[in-house]
């Protein structure tokens, strides 16, 4: 495969020197800005008391420490990854690191409630604005098979070991200089990844506003989504009956959408994107994988500290075997296994994985031990998620054309954000009943704790078994429909020859 190149042109009197960048430092690149995000997103969930502590936060005024990140962070991905193929994605790319980090120093130096919540919603927006394009700009530079399976992988193992590093660090954070570090590190980190993005990423111009710039049709989708986060992650502190209202007006603003884009002359979104069975079916496996593991990482979390009585460094200190197995498996072992198997058969093998460890952390005692009771469900489930979640990306974005790719990156995204909320408030809403009924018929503390802490773990083995059996059936290889309409040939290609992964 040829090189890629990107030629500064500088004038038209006096010839450029030619300047070559490689695709793998681009790569690095956008998984900076992935890791940043990505680690923003956890590393907030230790520091939580102290920030509390702090500021003087109620118990249900706190949730909106996240819940001000999660709403435009997820409401606005669809639109975001839309207008990175209209404007150009390393546009969006660009402008999201730069509202990202500025938003995290505004959070770092907060010194009220209105203030942190204000700049967390500031953060989503740019979260949104860079996550969104990702996906689109990594399949563009990795065409062949076995180049853009290796991409994938090094992309999901920084966000997937990010993730987990991200409890780590900000409990040795908030624990060694407070919790405002845990936003203030982003400062060095965006700071330095907007400048490399500046010169090594190359420029796209996109497709131009005018080929779908669908406003009525950006208003509803994004109040829908937004509505549909607010309405999951809030459903634990408002009744059933609200809830349901919350999620009848989001119907009805989908709805709208739809029947908008079917009839506008230029749609935001071209609903022959969801022909494609494989990124149809690897959204909805995805919302399912990532609600019982997201789930699993905030209870797993709370059992270490509230069941074994872990601190917040002893907590993210025992996630930490997650992220390096997970680098390690992606990156030695995800590739080649995706290119001689097809990514659906490792698929299959890593959402059996992730089951199985549900299903040991569903027994786990209230004296549990580490080694025997933590740590060998932890590697199973970071094992499992190491096959599955490349498997699941390259399936998701294999289904869209280049022109739709930024747009297919920010479903993608989309679904993770509503699947990990979804399986963060189903999970901790069953936890805390069953420990509130225990705790009313006498139980311990401890005790009942542990047991709410079982069911949640058991729901998510149910969850994450149902993935596998939808996967199993929607995406067996054969011969699906394209985005385009088209008839293709299922994800199960046969082997490449080896390409130059040169520069």
């Amino acid at each position: 495969m040829e090189n890629v190149e990107v030629i500064a042109m500088q004038s038209h009197t006096v010839p450029p020197a030619p300047r070559t960048y490689s695709r793998w430092a681009s790569l690095v690149v956008l998984c900076a800005g992935t890791l940043m995000t990505v680690l923003d997103g956890n590393i907030v969930t230790v520091a939580m008391p102290a920030i509390q502590s702090d500021l003087g936060f109620s118990g249900p005024g706190l949730a909106w420490v996240v819940n001000a990140y999660l709403i435009p962070f997820g409401g606005l991905l669809l639109l975001v990854g839309r207008l990175g193929d209209l404007v150009g994605r390393k546009r969006m790319f660009v402008a999201g690191l730069a509202v990202f980090t500025a938003a995290s120093v505004l959070c770092g130096v907060a010194t009220s409630q209105g203030m942190l919540v204000a700049a967390r919603a500031l953060q989503g927006v740019g979260g949104a604005m860079t996550s969104a394009v990702v996906l689109g700009m990594l399949v563009a530079l990795f065409a062949e098979p076995r180049e853009q399976a290796r991409a994938i992988a090094v992309f999901s193992a920084v966000g997937a070991g990010g993730g987990a590093l991200g409890t780590f660090l900000g409990g040795a954070l908030t624990q060694a200089v407070g919790w405002h570090w845990i936003f203030l590190i982003n400062l060095p980190i965006g700071a330095a990844a907007l400048l490399a993005a500046l010169r090594i990423l190359a420029s796209d111009q996109g497709v131009g506003l005018g080929k779908g710039a669908d406003y009525p049709g950006a208003a509803l989708v994004t109040g829908a989504l937004m509505l549909t986060v607010y309405a999951i992650i809030g459903a634990g502190d408002r009744t059933l009956g609200a809830t349901l209202a919350l999620a009848a007006v989001s119907l009805v603003l989908f709805t709208g959408f739809t029947l908008r884009q079917t009839r506008a002359a230029r749609p935001l979104l071209r609903l022959r994107l969801f022909r494609s069975r494989a990124l149809t079916g690897a959204n909805g496996v995805q919302i399912l994988m990532i609600a019982g593991m997201f789930g699993f990482q905030f209870i797993g979390a709370l059992y270490l500290q509230r069941v074994l009585g872990y601190n917040e460094l002893l907590t993210g200190t025992a996630f930490l075997p997650a992220p390096i197995a997970i680098g390690v498996l992606m990156l030695s072992l995800s590739a080649r296994t995706i290119a001689r198997f097809g990514p659906y058969r490792v698929l299959l093998v890593g959402l059996v994985l992730i089951t199985a460890g549900m299903a040991l952390l569903s027994r786990a005692p209230a004296d549990g031990k580490y080694l025997a009771d933590v740590l060998p469900p932890l590697l199973l489930l970071a094992a499992g998620f190491a096959a599955a979640m490349p498997a699941v990306t390259g399936l998701a974005m294999s289904g869209a054309r280049e022109e739709d790719a930024g747009l297919a990156s920010g479903l993608f995204n989309t679904t993770q954000v509503v699947g990990g909320s979804l399986g963060l408030a189903v999970l901790t809403t069953l936890a805390a009943s069953r420990t509130e009924r225990l705790l009313g018929e006498g139980g311990q503390l401890v005790a009942a704790t542990a047991d709410g802490y079982r069911l949640a773990f058991t729901v998510a083995m149910g969850i994450t078994a149902t993935a596998l059996v939808l996967a199993a059936v929607l995406l067996r290889p054969g011969r699906v429909s394209s985005s385009a309409g088209t008839v293709e040939e299922a994800p199960e290609a046969e082997p490449q020859p080896r390409a130059n992964a040169s520069r």
